[in-house]
């Protein structure tokens, strides 16, 4: 890939003494290895730049599964995430490091992304609904195809007060027994929809997305939930 892209960087990471090893994500490239030679030295213009969060354009080259980078620039400061939101924004990049393939396309995945973290830095509330919103958007772009308006076993369209039992590859089924796989026609309708007004519907929502990316991420847990764990932790106060 020899033309700039837009990209952020997902996760940077030293290699060798001067230079750094970055997981990006690009608008028409996806997710790439890049090599960013002497990125680290005191000389370096990119010093401080090849961040997370901040919106760069970027170019590479190279046949090999690790690129090299041939130059880059911010396009704008880095989006202002800290505390909660700085979590969250790195749980949304480390999911897209586990589960996106290397060199595929996601063009509408990436601007999906962008808005998500726009979203996190604007707000002052929750970041629930955001994180939601982007693992069904990602969901979608890997090509999960339930469908949550229909019954997989009649057809029928889904009915707001009778509950379904969630079925890998099957979809919703109708059942009256109350499971942790279980979810309300209400319920699934908000998640066709990506809207979750209700507190029990933004839970169901987690709970669902939970069991759906678990395929994609395997037996490995995320490093950014356990830090985000640590993070909520009290501070013990000293004894006087």
């Amino acid at each position: 890939m020899e033309g700039w892209q837009r990209v952020f960087v997902l996760h940077a990471r030293p290699y060798s003494e001067t230079s750094l090893l970055l997981d990006i994500f690009s608008e028409s490239d996806g997710r790439v290895t890049v090599l960013a030679k002497g990125a680290r030295s005191r000389r370096s213009n990119l010093k401080g730049a090849l961040q997370p969060f901040t919106p760069l354009l970027m170019r590479w080259g190279g046949k090999g599964e690790v690129k090299t980078l041939r130059s880059a620039e911010p396009v704008s400061m880095g989006l202002p995430l800290s505390g909660t939101y700085l979590y969250c924004g790195l749980y949304v990049n480390e999911l897209l490091m586990r589960v996106l393939g290397q060199e595929i396309g996601y063009s509408a995945l990436f601007f999906d992304y962008l808005h998500c973290l726009q979203s996190l830095a604007a707000l002052d509330t929750s970041a629930e609904p955001v994180l939601r919103r982007f693992e069904f958007s990602l969901l979608a772009h890997l090509g999960y195809g339930v469908d949550f308006l229909h019954c997989a076993g009649s057809g029928e369209e889904v009915s707001d007060e009778m509950t379904y039992n969630y079925r890998q590859e099957r979809g919703f089924i109708a059942s009256v027994m109350p499971t942790a796989l279980t979810f309300t026609g209400r319920q699934l309708r908000a998640f066709n929809q990506r809207e979750f007004p209700e507190i029990d519907t933004l839970r169901a929502a987690k709970r669902f997305t939970r069991m759906a990316l678990k395929p994609y991420l395997g037996g490995r847990p995320l490093k950014s939930q356990a830090l985000f764990r640590q993070f909520q932790l009290p501070v013990s106060k000293p004894e006087e």
